[in-house]
Order: structure tokens, then sequence, then C-alpha cells
């Protein structure tokens, strides 16, 4: 079991806004963290395509299809070409979705800042890192001893 419950206990907490963002809207929980993944990608300079999306929100990509297409039709969406390969599909926020996400993640944001500004920048950074090591641990974790579902039990 995770043994730090900072930690422990911030994972679903964050899911939980999620969660809460897709009753604001209307949504399904998977369609609603799909657009926050859509969101989040755009606001870091590296929009998605439909196959990271589908990595991201671990759906098949048919399943993503169809996702994207409720998305899109209702308009919180918009799928571009926007490489030199047409092929290469970008998936961008609606305007119209970017003011309601704001609206909705914006005291999230501010609270955040002033949790933050309590910290000096270098123990945030080595804050940043700490985490990105626990993502690559079950980054790695699930691609390997987890890829077929779970470990390999062991006899007692």
């Amino acid at each position: 079991m995770l043994k730090n419950s900072v930690v422990r206990s911030a994972i679903p907490r964050a899911a939980e806004f999620t969660r809460r963002f897709a009753t604001w809207l209307g949504l399904h929980s998977t369609d609603a963290a799909a657009l926050v993944e859509i969101l989040y990608a755009e606001d870091q300079g590296a929009p998605l395509s439909p196959a990271r999306l589908s990595e991201r929100v671990s759906l098949s990509s048919g399943a993503t299809a169809i996702l994207l297409n409720r998305l899109e039709q209702a308009g919180h969406i918009v799928r571009t070409r926007e490489s030199t390969d047409r092929r290469v599909v970008t998936l961008r926020s609606s305007p119209d979705i970017r003011p309601r996400a704001m609206a909705f993640f914006g005291p999230y944001s501010e609270r955040m800042a002033e949790a933050m500004a309590a910290y000096p920048p270098e123990e945030i950074e080595r804050f940043e890192q700490f985490l990105g090591t626990l993502r690559s641990t079950m980054d790695a974790l699930l691609a390997g001893e987890y890829a077929n579902g779970g470990p390999t039990p062991t006899a007692s």
C-alpha cells in the first residue's frame, strides 16, 4: 500500500475535481477527463493527437474516437490538421469551452498558486522532480509488471 498518506489522499482529490467538472458541464466523467487532458496539453504548448489522448485516458482507439465525436458534437473540442502531414489530427478545445473551464478551475488555480507561494522556487522544483519520479515509476510498472493486469502472483 502507499505509505505516504499525503500522496495517497491527493490522488483521489484530483480525480474528484474532474468528476465535479463533469457534473458541472453535464458530461460523463470519462468525457470530462479527456477534455481536461486536452485543455492541459494545450496549456503546456503540446496539444494532443487522438492516439496520445487514448493513452492518457486509458481507452482503446475506437472508444476514444466515439468519445471525441461526443465532445465535438457538444461543441467542446475541434479537430484540426496543423501538421505538414495532413493525416495528423490535433485536438483543441473550442473557444466556448475554455472560458467555462477557466471559471470552474479558476478558484482551484488561485488557491494552488497561493499555497505554492509559501515555498521557495527550488523547493517547488525538488517536489516537481519527486512527483516526476513517482509518475515514471508508475509508468514503468504499468508497462512492465502490470502490463497484463498485475504482477505474477507468488505462492504462499
